[in-house]
């Protein structure tokens, strides 16, 4: 993998709106303030329904804002070179997303009460949404099959790197106070449960019909039919015409294409990789 990626400190970014330049400036001088709320994930674990949710609490259920503002400026990613430009002149709370491993992110960050709510998922169906995804974008080394990309993402040859290193990175900061894991699967699971435990850790209150418009407005079908939330309007630039962003978002989709060889090498790598944390941290397993 060379190509269109983009690369810094052996980890592969996309070729589009990055730079090494841009990535070296954000981990070294950007400033990050205790009033900023970030939304760290590795890609494809649901960053953008956690986008689409917060900024529903942020309006109290009120679908205006992202009904006309798409999510890369509701909360911009700091790290690609649009939204760092936007981020770095923002004044008052900001919303920041990231992708970026530990190693990466901004240094400031580590001296402040900024709160982080990091998003996981089952590396595998983030295996699968990434294959569908990475393989029709135009910006990035491209798999030229299921196989090829098996092999990518078990060696950390992905955007962003290694799910597991990421993950690993991350999850030796969860005893702090400003941090709050959340997985996929159980937002899925009770969406309701999510929102409230979203709103205690930012000490927000929602009355009970804005709880009921946050959730039918941040549900998968409702986003999938929001043009600003479902990428429709870049697809001519960055995606085939014929797709958006949302694919299917359920959980458990990596049984419909896993081989059953695919299936023990993974559980093997995760065994050795991942399986002296906490096993409540993955409620998938």
């Amino acid at each position: 993998m060379t190509g269109k990626n983009v690369w810094l400190e052996g980890l592969p970014f996309p070729g589009l709106d990055f730079s090494a330049e841009i990535l070296r400036e954000v981990r070294e001088n950007f400033t990050i303030k205790d009033e900023d709320v970030i939304l760290l994930t590795y890609p494809k674990s649901g960053t953008n329904w956690l986008i689409e949710t917060m900024c529903l609490i942020y309006s109290k259920g009120d679908p205006k804002w992202i009904q006309s503002v798409p999510p890369w400026e509701r909360s911009p990613w700091v790290e690609n070179n649009y939204g760092y430009n936007i981020l770095k002149d923002k004044e008052g709370p900001r919303l920041i997303s990231s992708h970026l491993p530990i190693q990466l992110f901004p240094k400031s960050f580590f001296k402040t009460k900024a709160k982080v709510i990091y998003l996981i998922r089952n590396p595998r169906d983030i295996f699968v949404s990434g294959y569908f995804f990475w393989r029709l974008a135009t910006f990035v080394d491209r798999p030229e099959s299921l196989e090829q990309y098996f092999e990518w993402f078990i060696q950390g040859n992905v955007p962003y790197g290694s799910w597991f290193d990421h993950t690993r990175g991350w999850m030796s900061t969860r005893d702090k106070e400003n941090f709050l894991i959340l997985s996929y699967e159980e937002m899925k699971q009770d969406t309701r449960s999510t929102v409230e435990k979203i709103c205690q850790f930012l000490g927000k209150k929602l009355e009970p019909e804005e709880m009921n418009s946050v959730l039918k407005n941040c549900s998968f079908q409702v986003m999938r039919e929001n043009n600003m939330s479902n990428f429709s309007i870049l697809k001519h630039k960055f995606l085939a015409e014929n797709e958006i962003l949302l694919r299917k978002g359920i959980v458990g989709d990596w049984k419909n294409y896993f081989t059953v060889a695919q299936a023990e090498t993974f559980h093997k790598i995760f065994q050795e990789r991942m399986g002296d944390l906490p096993p409540e941290l993955f409620p998938w397993e």
